[in-house]
């Protein structure tokens, strides 16, 4: 998808996780198996699961976001990604991806779990602007106020994750 990152707008948010791990410690197997949306909001199908590997740079990942936020009664709109860094470094780990054409959102979004002093913390960085007109015109009202709930319901989720190490 064709975007110009001075024009994406940047938004981070993070949660601290209560552990008295390490970062080297923690199993971030469902990090990297990209389990951070509950199924009642998004599900999803990714390449390295089909093809029985890890996840790798250019791999795929098709969404399926179910709005309202529940399976059975919802509008379901699929969405695709690739994923275009790993980040594997002593004191953060994740990836990020960007989205592909089609998508309600043109850019890019970094999912990592970072070590900053003794504090173990989840991060959510994107930079990213409306994909389409009917996204640009019913934001404001509709998808940033959506994406907010989705975003802060994805930082509860990996906590959880990872507090129950």
């Amino acid at each position: 998808m064709d975007y110009d990152k001075i024009r994406l707008i940047e938004k981070i948010t993070t949660i601290e996780i209560n552990t008295t791990k390490k970062i080297d410690q923690l199993n971030l197997d469902f990090l990297f198996d990209y389990k951070i949306f509950p199924d009642n909001i998004m599900t999803f199908k990714n390449q390295w699961t089909e093809e029985n590997r890890k996840m790798r740079v250019g791999d795929t990942i098709a969404q399926q976001v179910y709005i309202p936020p529940t399976k059975t009664f919802s509008q379901k709109i699929i969405f695709g990604v690739r994923v275009n860094a790993i980040i594997d470094q002593s004191d953060k780990k994740g990836f990020s991806y960007e989205t592909l054409e089609g998508h309600v959102e043109k850019g890019i979004s970094t999912f990592t779990v970072e070590q900053l002093d003794n504090k173990i913390i989840f991060k959510i960085q994107t930079y990213s602007t409306p994909g389409n007109i009917l996204t640009k015109l019913l934001g404001p009202i509709f998808s940033v106020p959506y994406q907010t709930f989705c975003t802060k319901t994805a930082l509860k989720n990996v906590k959880r994750q990872l507090e129950n190490q």
